[in-house]
């Protein structure tokens, strides 16, 4: 490749990962904290993945999707989930017509909230099994079929959900090979000291602030193609072929561990999601390799809704991160992303 082309490509890279900087800019605006939340829906949209967000209300989860699609060049949508929404509430309906002059009927369908670029699925757990398996169908497969007919949704495309973990009344539990659809889990907590008392100044003064639309759509579809080009090792591919094989239980590679707390371990789809996205977070930080700490930053962000513990250790009061935590710490990383 000539030297003028290298610095073309080399260019435009550096154009779009300063694009994808200014959009965590615009985010921090009106999301206070919450950077490994924010950084890890970068993921989901650098990937061309969905996400699911848990976490106690109050904690801007709403407003993090809000605030992403107000600073993206993109079409946005919220869906309120409720016990009652049906599955055509959300990929859409086929009404009846009748011409006035002939007086023949023709269906016609009406396109659901589904079809836009950035859907917020707000309180995902609160709408029946059947509704849940309409949109995660649209997720899975890009498409809605409807008389037969498939229609294609724009792209780019991607979910963002949102559920509450301590509620259990009127709610309808996400199954786990529905969970599997999501590329990443994303955990918010509680902010710390300093972010709180911000959050209380900035939310009960003026008036939020203006989000500038930084990114468009053909800029995140480009984005997404050079993520898939980042270089990775073969050592790196058996290293995360082995992480995720470990979290099987009764396999000859599953640690003590993961025969005494899990139940089922992270299945093909995890390595595929911990490789894509370790891509993407290398290319945040400005590297065209992935390192082994790409693939550690990751991990429990896409393993922990993919590991299923089991009674023994919810008795000891052991959750899916510490599963995680263990195995990222057991099984012997290369040294270099490179090796």
């Amino acid at each position: 490749m000539e030297s003028s082309t290298i610095q073309e490509v080399e260019g435009r890279i550096g154009h779009l990962t300063g694009r994808v900087d200014a959009l965590r800019a615009e985010i921090a605006k009106r999301v206070v904290g919450q950077e490994q939340a924010v950084e890890e829906v970068l993921l989901c949209l650098l990937t061309g993945g969905h996400g699911l967000l848990e976490g106690v209300p109050g904690l801007a989860k709403t407003m993090l999707v809000r605030t992403l699609a107000d600073a993206l060049h993109l079409e946005f949508r919220r869906v309120q989930f409720t016990p009652d929404l049906m599955p055509g509430d959300i990929t859409g309906t086929e009404v009846i017509e009748e011409d006035r002059t002939t007086g023949r009927r023709a269906t016609r369908f009406l396109p659901g909230p589904v079809f836009t670029q950035v859907l917020l699925a707000d309180e995902i757990n609160r709408a029946p099994p059947k509704t849940q398996a309409a949109l995660l169908e649209a997720m899975q497969e890009g498409h809605v079929t409807t008389g037969g007919e498939v229609l294609d949704l724009p792209r780019p495309f991607f979910v963002l959900a949102t559920q509450n973990p301590i509620e259990q009344e009127g709610t309808y539990p996400l199954p786990e090979a529905q969970l599997d659809r999501f590329m990443l889990k994303i955990s918010l907590d509680y902010p710390d000291s300093r972010d709180e008392v911000e959050v209380l100044r900035s939310t009960t003064g003026s008036a939020p602030a203006d989000v500038e639309a930084v990114l468009t759509g053909a800029e995140v579809l480009e984005l997404q193609e050079l993520v898939r080009g980042i270089a990775i090792s073969d050592a790196l591919l058996q290293y995360t072929a082995l992480l995720v094989r470990s979290s099987r239980p009764g396999r000859a590679e599953s640690l003590e561990m993961t025969n005494r707390w899990v139940r089922w371990g992270a299945g093909p789809r995890a390595g595929q999601a911990l490789i894509l996205c370790a891509k993407a977070w290398a290319l945040v930080q400005g590297r065209l390799h992935v390192a082994p700490e790409d693939l550690a930053r990751v991990a429990p962000a896409v393993l922990r809704h993919r590991i299923l513990i089991n009674f023994q250790a919810e008795a000891e009061g052991r959750t899916p991160d510490e599963v995680v935590a263990t195995l990222l710490s057991e099984v012997a990383a290369p040294r270099s992303g490179l090796d």
